[in-house]
């Protein structure tokens, strides 16, 4: 029998991509599309994992056997890391029973493997009384993802299911973790923030990402620095002079990109938010042509986005696929939404998913 309810949220990025392992500067916001758990104890020494989005399946796995590279693979990979992260870091957790229920679309980039440690994590914090707060919570959720799950992604997405409020952005300093609440009330000021959700998968697990990693680790070595983040905006050029052909473009973009996070929480604390549309599409032409994680459906997303009166526009989350935002004031919504949609129809890809985000509640327990 269930002794509780919990659930933890995706996010969408609204502007800091691929900062967050260069120490950087990132602003998500949690979305209501979320993962619950309803979970007890179990029976000691086993895990048991179902989940209503694959009926007719579950996972059983003995607690002392978990270890890197000896799970069965696929999504139970992520609950059960969150398991062997706990028990490494010395928290008595000796068995779990966890069903799972997922609004999140998987491979969309908004952090359905983040809400599913997130919830995981959070679930047997309560249930078996471990001291940690959301700071620590995330840490060992995103340990269980690099280590357990083999996917070398930065805190953010953590950082974003754990904590993240009502109404808020998240403006998040990913080298010392501090943060800041940053009001995102779009539409009293007569703005939404479009999701389109190419529907192409991607995976942070598989090469190109942890190529990208690698390559700005390897730039801030030859810097002589501790990460890129230390590298400041009037020193780039000189920097870029340093380095090979290859790396310059990785270090242009995390550095640039760390400003335009500045910017745009300068925007909304000032009431001005209407004005983050060239943001966003800088952003995109970085993550784009310096970065090189886009695609041709989200370059096509922001380009049918921006013709069809869009403010700004650019791919969220770790890129290779998965979702693109739009800014568009209140009017043009529908406009919007119908141009990418027909854009997708004559390059005969498959149909987006096109949907208004808001900034939603972190994780949390329900019942």
């Amino acid at each position: 029998m269930s002794e509780g309810v919990w659930t933890a949220p995706g996010r969408v990025n609204l502007i800091g991509e691929h900062t967050d392992y260069n120490d950087g500067l990132v602003m998500p916001f949690a979305l209501p599309l979320s993962i619950e758990v309803s979970a007890d104890r179990g029976t000691p020494g086993r895990l048991r994992f179902s989940s209503a989005n694959v009926p007719g399946q579950s996972v059983e796995l003995r607690v002392e056997e978990l270890a890197p590279g000896r799970g069965p693979g696929g999504w139970s990979d992520y609950p059960a890391g969150v398991v062997w992260a706990l028990r490494e870091a010395g928290h008595p957790v000796t068995g779990a029973d966890l069903h799972f229920d997922s609004t999140l679309p998987t491979g969309a980039g908004l952090s359905s493997s983040a809400a599913l440690e997130v919830v995981t994590a959070l679930a047997l914090v309560d249930l078996y009384a471990l001291d940690l707060d959301r700071t620590e919570l995330a840490l060992l959720c995103r340990r269980a993802e690099n280590v357990y799950a083999g996917a070398p992604t930065g805190i953010m997405d953590q950082m974003a299911s754990a904590c993240c409020t009502d109404g808020h952005a998240l403006l998040l300093d990913t080298r010392d973790l501090s943060r800041r609440q940053i009001p995102l009330d779009l539409a009293a000021h007569d703005l939404a923030l479009l999701v389109v959700d190419t529907r192409v998968t991607h995976a942070h697990s598989q090469g190109e990402y942890g190529e990208r990693r690698a390559g700005c680790e390897a730039a801030a070595r030859l810097l002589g620095l501790p990460a890129l983040r230390d590298l400041v905006p009037e020193h780039l050029p000189a920097a870029l002079e340093r380095l090979p052909a290859a790396l310059g473009p990785l270090v242009r973009h995390v550095v640039t990109e760390n400003v335009r996070v500045e910017r745009a929480a300068d925007l909304l604390l000032t009431g001005a938010p209407e004005e983050l549309g060239p943001i966003l599409t800088e952003g995109h032409a970085s993550l784009r042509d310096d970065f090189r994680v886009s695609c041709p459906e989200l370059d096509l997303v922001v380009e049918a986005a921006l013709a069809a009166g869009a403010l700004g526009a650019r791919m969220t989350g770790g890129g290779f696929g998965g979702s693109a935002i739009a800014l568009v004031a209140g009017p043009r919504v529908r406009a919007v939404g119908d141009a990418v949609e027909s854009a997708f129809a004559r390059a005969s890809y498959r149909p987006p998913e096109v949907w208004e985000a808001v900034a939603a509640s972190g994780a949390r327990r329900l019942s």
